[in-house]
Parts: C-alpha cells; sequence; structure tokens
C-alpha cells in the first residue's frame, strides 16, 4: 500500500487590472486541470482566454502530493463547501510575470503555514470532481480515527521549586516577582 500518491495539476492564474493606485494589475490563481502535461511554471505560459481587463494563463504544471499521516488536513479540505485545491504563487520580478506557481496543495493546514508567512499569494480554487473522488479514495484507503485522549494536568506542590514559573532577564518582570 502507497504511503504517498501525486497528481499533476495545472495552474491557471489571471492576471486582472487594478484600480488601486499603487498597483496596475493583480494575479490571482483561479483553477487548477487534474492531470496535465507536465510544463515548468518558470517557462513560457500559455495564454487561455482574456477579455476585458483581464487574461489567463495556464502557468504550469505542479505535482500535488497527499500523505497518509496528513488525512486529518484533508478531510478538513473536504469538509469547506465547495472543497478548495489552495494554490502558492511567489512574487518572481525578474520573469516574464511578476508570480511563479510554487506549490499546490489540498492541505488546509499547509496553506495556512504559507499564508501566515505573509509573503505570498495563497488562494483556494474549486477542487474539480475528479480530484474529489481521488482525494476521497485516498483518506479511505489510509485515515485511521485517532482517539481523543484528555491530557492530564500535573499539580504542582507548594515551595517546589521546581513548579514555579521561570522567567530570565529582559523578561519585563524584577527579580523576587511573587506571582
Amino acid at each position: 500500500m502507497q504511503r504517498t500518491e501525486t497528481l499533476p495539476v495545472g495552474i491557471v492564474v489571471e492576471r486582472r487590472d487594478s484600480s488601486h493606485p499603487w498597483q496596475d494589475h493583480a494575479w490571482l490563481p483561479v483553477a487548477v486541470i487534474p492531470g496535465a502535461p507536465p510544463a515548468d511554471p518558470s517557462g513560457p505560459w500559455k495564454k487561455l482566454r482574456e477579455g476585458e481587463g483581464w487574461e489567463q494563463y495556464l502557468a504550469g504544471t505542479l505535482a500535488i502530493e497527499v500523505h497518509r499521516t496528513d488525512t486529518a488536513a484533508y478531510l478538513d479540505c473536504l469538509s469547506a463547501d465547495p472543497p478548495r485545491v489552495f494554490v502558492v504563487l511567489q512574487e518572481d520580478l525578474e520573469g516574464e510575470h511578476d508570480v511563479t506557481p510554487f506549490l499546490a496543495t489540498v492541505s488546509t493546514y499547509e496553506a495556512q503555514d504559507y499564508a501566515d508567512a505573509g509573503e505570498n499569494i495563497v488562494e483556494g480554487v474549486p477542487m474539480p470532481e475528479s480530484m474529489i473522488a481521488w482525494l476521497r479514495a485516498f483518506i479511505d484507503a489510509h485515515h485511521v480515527e485517532e482517539p481523543f485522549r484528555k491530557r492530564r494536568l500535573r499539580r504542582s506542590t507548594e515551595g517546589d521549586e521546581s513548579a514555579k514559573p521561570r522567567y530570565g532577564r529582559g523578561s519585563g518582570w524584577s527579580e523576587g516577582h511573587e506571582f
């Protein structure tokens, strides 16, 4: 039984004109194409469609990798309405475009880590039905429900120096401050 599986997805990004005074356009991922052929995200992009004030490009192919130990994150992803694939775009000031697709994931936890970093564009795009079926089959094969275990609190004993909180210099607390 495989512990991981991968699925190549084409990344569709959109360049949309902006009325912001400091930015004339914005890039956002708008879709993924499961099973797309290999294409380097830092290579040339293929224009798919355009309209007044916007253009969509196939910006390369990334592999979504799922691990049997992360099924709880995938279940969280599937519980959204609709389920989403999270695409991370990194700034690329030297390339033809301002951004480069960096990561595609179906883990809400991993997407949140990249969003928290604040240096990337992280957006969820609707997950195609074929990917939902693929992800459900992986979860069904690997998910193990973890039983809830209540942690026991350690009881401190009065006068036990090891049980008192310790604060180092520069912590804002004066020496000898009692709680």
